[in-house]
């Protein structure tokens, strides 16, 4: 006996060094109690981000990507608190009863699947009621229904895809926090894909949070077949940000630029191209903001392209004349805009130095950032602007700015944004735009 448990740990010793590919294929092959065993020593093969943090924390918010490990890790969590706490009095608490049977419960990652062999748990699906082999209870209820929440008591919770609980979310939310009244110390985990809604902001922001955050990629077991694939179609979208990167993008009401608005302009082809030019917004110093260095251009049918965001952050200025000037050879532009407030001769000196061919055209900034952008902005939403790929810093500045003015994107100011700007405007809003389309 003692001999083929030695053979069965260095069986699994030997599959943790596979590739998830042939990892999966070599459990498949394993006898049924293998592959329980296998399941069990979930310890062994989590990675860091499925650990329980140390320290007094009181929420451990688990904010991360799809194929994360959160559900296994919720469950683990729960299955720990169980076997320590014979008297424990556990929520589980999903977007409404069905998701919690069938993920939290019964799901490949779920509580049942994540019990050891030896332990026998008692599921009573039609009460929604789990008892496990220590004497501890869980108990199903829906975010649908708050007032499921209101009077029962609870040592711990655990609460799977908050950002789904719906309108009555909040409710179902403030409830149980109320009945989080057992023990002495009450503790709740919370695993989620991230999605910008207010009862998602409120948690993020309570005290006593411990956040884990995750990509998708982060989990070494999942397949890199699968990896690359859904980076290929989904790859710095919001989708892809919010779902893969687990990241949290906000709506800033009023934008000039909405999200489904960026993602219903991108495409795979560039058609012939009658102009490009290179929008650059200087910074005012050396090692704060960033320069912005946007390469853009139109087609004969008057529509404009974005064909790349070459900015760059901290660098001198010979360093952002030399990177402006690279992208400028890369796409065979015939012109440099450069906004000339932070110091014209300087910059048109610095740009003519990084390469004496370039032609350059200062322009003055009469009007703040979000001004400018407006007349830009229409031209997104009469669809005449086009983004070969995507631009997740570029787009995340647009979006930012907001109508009447303001900017609440990230960083202090919109310098990517504004190099587009630059460009665009030159390319279909200035003179020479107009002259040109007049000419076709």
């Amino acid at each position: 006996m003692r001999s083929e448990k030695m053979r069965s740990e260095d069986l699994f010793e030997r599959l943790l060094g596979y590739a998830p590919e042939d990892r999966a294929k070599a459990i498949r092959e394993l006898s049924k109690p293998q592959q329980r065993e296998y399941v069990e020593r979930w310890w062994q093969w989590a990675h860091k981000g499925q650990f329980e943090p140390k320290g007094d924390w009181r929420i451990w918010l688990i904010r991360a990507g799809r194929g994360f490990g959160k559900t296994r890790a919720g469950a683990e969590w729960v299955h720990a608190r169980a076997r320590a706490n014979p008297d424990a009095r556990i929520a589980l608490v999903g977007g409404n009863e069905a998701d919690v049977q069938h993920v939290m419960i019964e799901g490949a990652g779920g509580l049942l699947a994540a019990a050891r062999e030896d332990e026998k748990l008692v599921w009573h699906r039609s009460t929604g009621e789990l008892i496990f082999p220590s004497g501890a209870q869980a108990h199903v209820y829906s975010a649908g229904a708050p007032e499921g929440l209101r009077g029962p008591e609870h040592h711990f919770a655990w609460c799977d895809e908050l950002a789904k609980w719906g309108q009555r979310g909040e409710a179902a939310w403030d409830n149980m926090m109320l009945g989080m009244r057992l023990g002495e110390a009450p503790r709740i985990v919370v695993t989620t894909t991230p999605r910008p809604v207010k009862l998602m902001r409120k948690v993020m922001t309570l005290p006593g949070v411990h956040e884990t955050c995750g990509r998708t990629a982060a989990n070494p077991w999942l397949p890199m077949s699968f990896i690359e694939a859904m980076t290929a179609d989904y790859g710095g979208t919001r989708l892809g940000r919010q779902e893969l990167d687990g990241e949290m993008i906000d709506e800033v009401e009023g934008a000039l630029w909405k999200r489904e608005l960026l993602e219903a302009c991108r495409a795979e082809a560039v058609p012939a191209l009658t102009r490009i030019v290179v929008g650059v917004d200087p910074p005012a110093g050396v090692g704060g903001d960033a320069c912005g260095i946007v390469a853009a251009g139109v087609g004969r049918d008057g529509r404009g392209w974005v064909l790349e965001d070459a900015s760059v952050q901290g660098a001198t200025p010979e360093g952002w004349a030399r990177a402006v000037a690279a992208c400028a050879a890369r796409h065979g532009a015939d012109r440099v805009v450069a906004e000339k407030n932070q110091g014209g001769a300087m910059v048109k000196s610095v740009l003519l130095g990084a390469d004496s061919g370039l032609p350059v055209t200062l322009v003055h900034a009469s009007q703040g950032k979000t001004a400018r952008a407006e007349p830009v902005s229409l031209l997104y939403e009469t669809g005449k602007v086009r983004h070969w790929g995507v631009f997740p810093a570029l787009e995340d500045e647009l979006c930012g700015l907001v109508l009447g003015g303001g900017y609440e994107g990230p960083g202090r100011s919109p310098d990517r944004a504004d190099a587009l700007v630059w460009a665009l405007t030159e390319l279909m809003l200035g003179r020479r735009a107009k002259a040109a389309v007049r000419g076709l």
